[in-house]
């Protein structure tokens, strides 16, 4: 944490260009005598900072002097800020914005903090409940990628009581709005979906990484597995007049529009897990959609209509 202080330190002294060790130590929220040791180790190290004694006197940087200490340009400051900076962010985000928002050269600081203010996130959904199961363990498991530790995951699949297991934190991806940890285990790379992490414990082991690792480029070899997977099965159908925009609702890019028929329908192909996935969603349009092939999807329709006929008998009139 020393590097990170005599860094805010310096940037304080270039936003302010004199000042005290009582005002640093209540910037950085640290006893006078820990700024004071601070500044001095600035002046060591070949900073130019000195100091004046007596009233009205302080710390400063010699002439004036100036370190930019990010490099960025006005668009790539602005991007940063863009991404990083809605006003739902983190405590730790926000600090570390303000602190970048002083390394920037005067002409560059209006335009990030105008664009630090610029979004905003809501962690809620339209019905008022919290949207926080991605985040519970995030902290933890950030800091396991980034010390290089092994930890006990406690994980739950859908439908299964959690089970635990050791594996070596890799690296943390997001995808479509759904956090997951890439982390190596006995049969190899996997991921890990983070609303699905129930416990997170350090082990006190060095991750085993790969030799060669590359965060991006397992990402997307993982991925595209995962995709293989979602689509390893077609359902192909005719849809009625008006389902347009609620199959593409439904499906985006895994729904193929083959051609018009004479009636006003259309074929239509959708891709999907498996038949009996595509075929109960495709359930909720009714006579609307009719699935022409495979079989097993029809039966699936069939079996659908059956139990929900059992279960709420014909409509009324």
């Amino acid at each position: 944490m020393r590097a990170d202080r005599l860094v805010a330190v310096l940037l304080f002294l270039q936003t302010r260009g004199q000042v005290t060790a009582a005002e640093v130590a209540a910037e950085l929220e640290v006893s006078e005598r820990t700024a004071r040791r601070d500044l001095e180790a600035l002046a060591t190290a070949g900073i130019p900072v000195y100091s004046q004694a007596g009233r009205g006197g302080g710390w400063a940087l010699v002439g004036g002097a100036r370190t930019d200490l990010t490099g960025l340009n006005a668009g790539e400051s602005r991007a940063l800020f863009l991404a990083a900076g809605p006003s739902s962010a983190t405590p730790e985000l926000r600090s570390a914005l303000r602190k970048l928002v002083r390394a920037l050269p005067a002409p560059l600081r209006a335009d990030a903090e105008a664009a630090s203010k610029a979004g905003v996130a809501d962690s809620t959904d339209w019905s008022g409940s919290a949207l926080t199961a991605d985040t519970p363990h995030l902290a933890a498991l950030q800091r396991a990628v980034v010390d290089g530790v092994r930890v006990r995951l406690g994980y739950a699949k859908p439908g299964a009581p959690a089970g635990e297991r050791t594996v070596h934190p890799l690296g943390l991806a997001s995808k479509a709005g759904t956090g997951y940890l890439v982390a190596g285990t006995d049969r190899g790379l996997r991921t890990f979906r983070l609303s699905r992490v129930t416990s997170v414990e350090a082990t006190g082991e060095r991750v085993e990484r790969p030799e060669g690792f590359d965060l991006a480029a397992a990402w997307r070899s993982l991925a595209a597995r995962m995709e293989d997977r979602m689509l390893a099965s077609t359902v192909w159908a005719r849809a009625g007049q008006g389902t347009e925009q609620i199959l593409q609702g439904l499906f985006g890019g895994r729904l193929r529009t083959l051609r018009s028929l004479p009636d006003g329908w259309t074929e239509i192909e959708v891709d999907g897990p498996s038949p009996e996935v595509v075929a109960a969603q495709l359930a909720g349009l009714g006579a609307r959609v009719e699935i022409l092939e495979p079989p097993a999807a029809r039966e699936r329709l069939a079996r659908l209509a059956y139990e929900l006929a059992s279960l709420y008998g014909p409509p009324a009139g």
